[in-house]
């Protein structure tokens, strides 16, 4: 099958990417903080940090808006659009997690870690709803973009316990858990990417960063916390390491997708044959009977 003008989109850039980026990373981490915690309340300095991501990819966004003062326009369609429900989700979840973690309430961050798992989702029906983008409107591109944002989220939390040396070994575990399904995910999304015969020019994107993203991204990360386990040892240079390597590949992932593998659909044709076409005989039909 021969593709014409399978160009990539110009829509989205760098900021839009961020809002995937900083956006899957805060609200995974407030859904992780809300199970951490649990059945208490995060610090205070935690949860902000949560709401501070989920802010800077929402912020990147609004950059990218032409008329960014009728950014309000967003909340017209939530029948409809998925991102008029990503920004639904929120308006709900800056509150209710800010007065949840100042006032020590269980029950808000316990429904704030549920709307950071619904953002997160709504993140990933955005790109799933882009039709006309053939890396982006694969079923695998669900559970690709949910898993690496879980991965994300709870390698910033395993990074807040090395510093306050309070480390949780269910953390760990979550996280080994994690990084196989993200690489498994990253390689059913590129085989059927393959399958569904994408333009060439997204298909070598995604094959100039598949080694980064499998071994320094999932491997190498997989190895050091899967070492700290089999060792009974959680050395904090070994979890250090694997979490920012997790986050790191994952953000370059997204902004890959997003910015450089974001080919349109463009036009096709098929295989042309050879020869005159044939002509065949009208077919004839027999009047139907009716009975009364």
């Amino acid at each position: 099958m021969n593709r014409f003008f399978a160009i990539r989109q110009t829509c989205w850039d760098w900021r839009a990417a961020g809002n995937f980026m900083f956006g899957g990373t805060g609200s995974a981490l407030m859904l992780m903080i809300a199970i951490a915690s649990y059945p208490d309340t995060p610090s205070l300095p935690l949860g902000l940090v949560a709401l501070a991501f989920i802010g800077l990819g929402l912020f990147m966004v609004w950059l990218e808006i032409g008329k960014p003062w009728r950014f309000l326009h967003v909340y017209f369609h939530p029948q409809t659009s998925w991102m008029t429900r990503e920004a639904s989700v929120a308006a709900l979840l800056f509150p209710i997690a800010f007065v949840g973690v100042i006032f020590k309430i269980p029950l808000l961050i316990t429904l704030a870690g549920l709307l950071g798992l619904l953002f997160l989702y709504c993140q990933a029906r955005i790109l799933l709803a882009s039709k006309g983008i053939p890396s982006w409107r694969e079923s695998t591109t669900l559970p690709l973009i949910i898993s690496t944002g879980l991965v994300e989220g709870t390698s910033l939390l395993l990074l807040s316990y090395i510093f306050s040396d309070s480390i949780q070994g269910w953390a760990i575990y979550l996280l080994l858990v994690l990084l196989a399904v993200r690489g498994q995910s990253w390689i059913k999304y590129r085989q059927q990417l393959t399958t569904a015969k994408a333009p060439k020019q997204t298909l070598s994107v995604l094959n100039s960063i598949n080694t980064l993203v499998l071994w320094p991204g999932n491997i190498l990360p997989f190895i050091l916390v899967g070492t700290c386990l089999l060792l009974s040892n959680f050395t904090n240079i070994f979890i250090t390491i694997a979490s920012v390597l997790a986050i790191l590949s994952g953000w370059h992932m997204k902004f890959t997708i997003i910015t450089r593998a974001a080919q349109q659909q463009g036009y096709s044709v098929g295989k042309l044959k050879r020869g005159r076409p044939v002509i065949k005989p009208p077919v004839k039909r027999k009047p139907e009977r009716f009975v009364l």
